[in-house]
């Protein structure tokens, strides 16, 4: 019978992969440095939580004990750092940067539900934070491409004069 906990850390490990591939890709095609940098840190911080899984899978796998690395780094601040006035004024929101928000977002949303799903049935407290901090780092991701999303929105309802009629 396989082991729950392997393949939960396993099922995790390839959603962190999905997603650092999207984020390395959307780096790559976008047109606006700011951006490609967000996507590229996205892609960063996806990349070190497959490291942080592939630790973890591989001493349960040498010792039968779920045991975690550190977790002691915490997420960039995206919002702050990347998505300033300026940069999202050069962002078309009908383009390519913002299909890309919007394609990010489907995955950060289903890395938190995965993440709180897989919290709630482990078995250990270890398993548990290592979850819990894997969900509260992807909320943070998709906090900031939530506010980016809003400002875009904003921007098509005023250029559209999407206005309520007084």
């Amino acid at each position: 019978m396989q082991d729950r906990r392997r393949d939960a850390l396993k099922g995790a490990m390839l959603l962190e992969q999905r997603g650092e591939e999207f984020y390395k890709a959307a780096a790559r095609q976008t047109h606006v440095s700011e951006v490609r940098a967000m996507f590229q840190l996205l892609a960063d911080e996806e990349k070190h939580h497959r490291q942080t899984l592939a630790k973890a899978y591989t001493q349960l796998e040498e010792s039968g004990e779920f045991s975690i690395p550190s977790l002691e780094r915490a997420p960039a601040d995206v919002a702050s750092n990347v998505l300033t006035a300026d940069v999202m004024s050069e962002v078309s929101a009908a383009g390519y940067e913002a299909a890309a928000v919007y394609a990010a977002m489907g995955l950060e949303e289903r890395a938190i539900s995965y993440y709180r799903e897989q919290e709630k049935a482990a078995t250990d407290d270890k398993e548990r934070k290592l979850y819990n901090w894997l969900a509260d780092w992807e909320g943070r991701h998709l906090n900031a491409l939530l506010a980016m999303e809003e400002d875009l929105r904003q921007r098509v309802w005023h250029d559209q004069r999407f206005w309520p009629l007084l």
